[in-house]
């Protein structure tokens, strides 16, 4: 193995990811390279470092002034918006395909097929409901400005 082998283990060495047979190679390659020992020991100071490091999370005042920016807060809904659209038209699209496969077969028994048609009909409407619900109810909020 050459040292560009020995230096692409390093880190899995330092994080205890290599089996026993690799573990002796590394250690004996270590032991009569220098220049390999040296990058070694600065990976170990950096992993030290690292180590200790804490991410922050920022402060919820920080949150707040972002998301009172609005153009922020329409960026984030255009997304959603748009996610939810080609959502919905892929998984309408994937069921009327099913739909179609499970309809057009000739193996499939009548019953079957028209529980299948009664329980798309049905989850239809349910979903149509639920979203007319949300609307009504988002226009009439009345904490909407309410803030904790």
């Amino acid at each position: 193995m050459t040292c560009q082998d020995y230096k692409e283990l390093m880190m899995g060495f330092l994080d205890d990811e290599l089996d026993s047979e690799q573990i002796q190679q590394f250690k004996l390659h270590i032991a009569q390279c220098p220049q390999c020992a040296e990058e070694l020991d600065d990976f170990r100071k950096l992993k030290a470092v690292t180590d200790d490091m804490n991410l922050v999370e920022p402060e919820d005042r920080i949150w707040q002034q972002y998301w009172r920016n609005t153009y922020n807060r329409i960026e984030r809904s255009i997304g959603w918006v748009f996610f939810s659209i080609a959502a919905i038209v892929l998984i309408i699209y994937g069921g009327f395909k099913v739909l179609e496969a499970v309809i057009t077969d000739p193996r499939v028994e009548v019953a079957l097929k028209i529980a299948l048609l009664a329980l798309i009909v049905g989850l239809a409407i349910l979903f149509v409901s639920v979203l007319r619900e949300r609307l009504y109810l988002r226009k009439r909020n009345r904490y909407k400005d309410v803030r904790r």
